[in-house]
């Protein structure tokens, strides 16, 4: 449902009759829905079809999900009701910055890894779901993985530790 925010600006244009508010409400509905239809369902679904990348913690193989646009990034793992155990997302960016993170719309909990550019986990942060706390990384980086939380705890990977894997290949050598 869409509700009009300002209805003072609002009925300026219209009768403020209530029949003839709720006729342009409807109109406006209608309009809004004359939009391409992915652009409203996107901001209420699960994004799909990223390319997808393996990643090496240690003895452990992460399928990971790869978010490199700022489209994508913005996204991240929004409206998803539920994530595989050895799957994530990897947020590439195109120079290393301080990155924040936060929770909006995002159901499930998770664990940010914020990783430099040679794969060293430099910082994890819990994060609660639907809130708007920030989550940053201690140092610039690339890259921040997300998995379910508690992952990380539970394998006993911690910030120092070095992950591998195609985005940091060529920087380990």
């Amino acid at each position: 449902m869409i509700s009009v925010q300002h209805p003072s600006l609002f009925s300026r244009f219209f009768d403020a009759s209530p029949s003839r508010l709720e006729l342009a409400r409807c109109v406006f509905v209608l309009l809004g829905l004359a939009l391409p239809l992915p652009t409203v369902l996107a901001q209420e679904q699960p994004q799909t079809g990223l390319p997808m990348v393996s990643i090496q913690a240690g003895m452990h193989l992460i399928q990971a999900q790869v978010a490199a646009t700022p489209d994508q990034r913005s996204t991240g793992l929004m409206h998803r009701r539920e994530m595989p155990t050895n799957e994530g997302m990897l947020f590439v960016f195109d120079m290393p910055a301080g990155q924040c993170f936060w929770m909006k719309n995002t159901l499930l909990p998770l664990t940010a890894a914020f990783v430099a550019d040679d794969g060293t986990i430099v910082n994890l942060a819990d994060m609660k779901p639907q809130t708007l706390d920030s989550h940053c990384s201690t140092k610039p980086v690339r890259y921040v993985l997300e998995m379910n939380q508690g992952w990380f705890a539970k394998r006993g990977i911690k910030a120092g530790q070095r992950l591998a894997g195609t985005p940091f290949d060529k920087l380990q050598k």
